[in-house]
């Protein structure tokens, strides 16, 4: 039954991996059970920047941001065009220019930075899926092949005992 497993899952695999590669997915799939917590595996291995850039794009990409960040432009803007006398930036506002371009600078490669993270462990996501598909499949085909082993022994005995009836 053992080689009947293996036999099935290379089937499934179909793919090109070497036969270290395999053999490892063989016993993966036949011996250990398979499912895995990403966000938990993920989140133990995160360095301090990770952590950083997953906050920063948690707080830049939220409504908060957005209205606390309209909410400075427009005191900026009010504050160096009527409340300020010797004005601090006036009109065309250069240094607010400067501001948002450095904020604009500093917050996209942080936000990729978390963005490349997280297709990361969509990544491992994906692949815990396909393992444990595999392993369903696995187990539903050798379920399968014992229920056929079952209904052949049932007939069997209906058929002795029918005759035994005679």
């Amino acid at each position: 039954m053992e080689s009947k497993k293996k036999e099935i899952v290379k089937m499934l695999l179909k793919q090109d991996i070497n036969n270290q590669d395999e053999q490892e997915m063989l016993e993966m799939l036949i011996d250990k059970p398979i499912a895995v917590d990403v966000e938990k595996q993920d989140s133990n291995n995160l360095t301090f920047g990770e952590k950083a850039a997953d906050k920063i794009s948690e707080v830049a990409g939220s409504w908060t941001f957005i209205l606390i960040f309209s909410m400075f432009l427009t005191f900026w803007i009010i504050l160096n065009t009527v409340i300020l006398v010797n004005k601090v930036d006036p009109y065309p506002f250069i240094l607010l220019n400067l501001l948002l371009s450095c904020i604009a600078a500093m917050q996209a490669p942080i936000i990729m930075m978390s963005q490349n993270r997280q297709a990361k462990k969509d990544s491992m996501r994906n692949q815990n899926d396909y393992c444990t598909d595999l392993k369903s499949e696995l187990i539903l085909e050798d379920l399968h092949d014992k229920m056929l082993i079952l209904i052949k022994n049932q007939n069997q005995i209906i058929k002795k005992m029918e005759e035994n009836n005679k």
